[in-house]
């Protein structure tokens, strides 16, 4: 199980499109939309809301994406209905950006806590990397690792979400380009063109092991 998503937009394509994005990086995430009215209009539906509530619950819990302010509304009403509204949390992201973060995280198998996170960016920011200029706890493990990017597209959306994965399955603070390599938000914010030469670091008891696993990421281009 994993937890699931709900995005509510007052335009039914709108929260398709971001369900159709967001689920290219996370396959086994339930992930509903609930846009525009009943009647096909524009505004929010508290039946369709309360609908894809049901539809994402797995168990493990939903986090709700929404786009503006009515909808926020209509989706706190349906929480206050549900049988497990402590299940049910509203992020406050923007809710393209944030749906494709928090399903990334979901993907990972994160909790509902870590998934509301990542969706507003609240990722905890890793130790100081190696050379970072700041010193280290006494013993701890350290790697580091420059390569090239050859992806044709750079370090876009999908290939983004491999390594904020990759990076999260390891006890080590992973940064790229000195920035946090788990929250999705920040690496796309770097902007990796293909050839841009980038710096992977990380910190922690496997922080070896992590480096690795990026490494042969990059080798394999990220599985593209």
């Amino acid at each position: 199980m994993t937890v699931g998503l709900v995005i509510v937009s007052h335009s039914a394509k709108i929260a398709e499109g971001v369900v159709e994005l967001a689920g290219q990086m996370a396959a086994s995430v339930a992930i509903v939309a609930a846009g525009g009215t009943d009647d096909g209009g524009i505004g929010t539906s508290f039946d369709k809301v309360q609908a894809a509530l049901t539809a994402a619950e797995s168990g493990d819990g939903v986090v709700v994406l929404c786009d503006l302010g009515s909808a926020v509304l209509t989706a706190e009403t349906a929480v206050d209905l549900v049988d497990a509204p402590e299940r049910i949390r509203i992020a406050d992201a923007p809710i393209v950006e944030g749906a494709v973060a928090a399903a990334v995280a979901a993907q990972g198998g994160d909790a509902l806590d870590a998934v509301v996170a990542a969706a507003e960016d609240r990722v905890a920011q890793p130790a100081a990397p190696a050379g970072a200029g700041t010193a280290l706890p006494a013993g701890a493990d350290t790697a580091r690792l420059e390569v090239e990017l050859e992806n044709e597209h750079g370090l876009h959306a999908r290939p983004a979400a491999e390594l904020v994965r990759t990076a999260a399955a390891f006890d080590a603070a992973v940064t790229v380009e000195g920035v946090d390599a788990t929250s999705l938000l920040r690496v796309l914010a770097l902007g990796l063109d293909r050839g841009r030469r980038i710096t992977f670091e990380a910190s922690g008891p496997q922080a070896a092991q992590a480096i690795e696993a990026i490494e042969a990421l990059v080798r394999a281009r990220f599985g593209e």
